[in-house]
């Protein structure tokens, strides 16, 4: 059993690796971590390319969802998106904001931040930055986020609970947050379990969706509602590399799978205090 720490440093040196590749080649690859399959396992079916502020060179094809496209962004507000990578959700978030907004990507690898930067620059964007940190130490100050976005990044993490946390701190009253997540319904047989890990844990470190959605109620947020679900559907030639015949048949009729969803919550209001303050 690998430590917190130990899957921390597959993570950050496998998606170091990612950011210097193309989104083709990630995109074929099993989330981006280099193993070979005769289908493409790509978890994120999703089609950025029609979104506003949409940049090719920012888009790995790494995601497993839209969150930007749930997310309620307004003119203004100040977005702070978690894992941010290349910059893909950043730039598409700075376009909802406008010039009068701010986007704060946080990455805790080097060559996503290098990568990402160098984006904003060829951009021109003044009000876009990314900064190198943990998304469960943010390098944020407290109450500084109207949203917060996230796309495929949580169950990446094995402190869940201290995000969450970190989340409801980095937001401001009134304040909410859409995050896409892969989440597990079902126990996914040990075997599929341990080669999902190769894919850059994009499943590794997935948790029971009742489980997850627990986590965000007991964090302390409200109004916690499922935007959006779908399937992942592991090909055919990953099962059969790892189950019998007999297995893959289990397994494919058990009802147990792999899910993304986009998940939306809000942080509470400040409580009211002293007559004529909710006015």
């Amino acid at each position: 059993m690998k430590t917190q720490e130990q899957i921390k440093e597959m993570v950050r040196q496998k998606y170091s690796e990612i950011a210097l590749q193309d989104k083709d080649t990630n995109e074929s690859s099993c989330c981006g971590s280099g193993c070979c399959t005769t289908e493409v396992y790509n978890i994120m079916s999703d089609d950025y390319s029609n979104l506003k502020g949409y940049n090719p060179d920012a888009d790995l094809g790494l995601g497993c969802g839209l969150p930007t496209q749930y997310a309620q962004i307004k003119k203004g507000d100040v977005v702070i998106d978690l894992g941010s990578g290349a910059g893909n959700d950043a730039f598409i978030a700075r376009s909802e904001t406008g010039e009068t907004g701010k986007v704060i990507g946080i990455d805790f690898t080097d060559a996503m931040i290098d990568k990402a930067r160098a984006n904003a620059e060829k951009l021109g964007f003044h009000n876009v930055e990314f900064r190198k940190g943990d998304i469960e130490k943010m390098p944020l100050s407290a109450d500084v986020a109207d949203v917060i976005v996230s796309n495929c990044v949580l169950n990446l993490v094995p402190d869940k609970d201290g995000v969450f946390k970190e989340i409801r701190r980095v937001l401001k009253p009134g304040g909410h947050f859409s995050i896409s997540d892969i989440v597990l319904v079902g126990s996914l047989p040990q075997k599929i379990r341990e080669a999902a890990e190769m894919y850059a844990g994009c499943v590794a470190g997935a948790i029971q969706q009742q489980a997850y959605l627990e986590l965000i109620k007991v964090s302390g947020f409200k109004n916690v509602v499922v935007q959006k679900e779908k399937p992942i559907v592991v090909p055919d030639d990953i099962l059969s590399s790892y189950l019998s015949e007999e297995e893959v048949r289990e397994f494919k009729s058990s009802g147990t799978g792999i899910y993304s969803i986009t998940v939306y919550a809000e942080k509470e209001q400040e409580a009211c205090c002293g007559s004529g303050c909710c006015e």
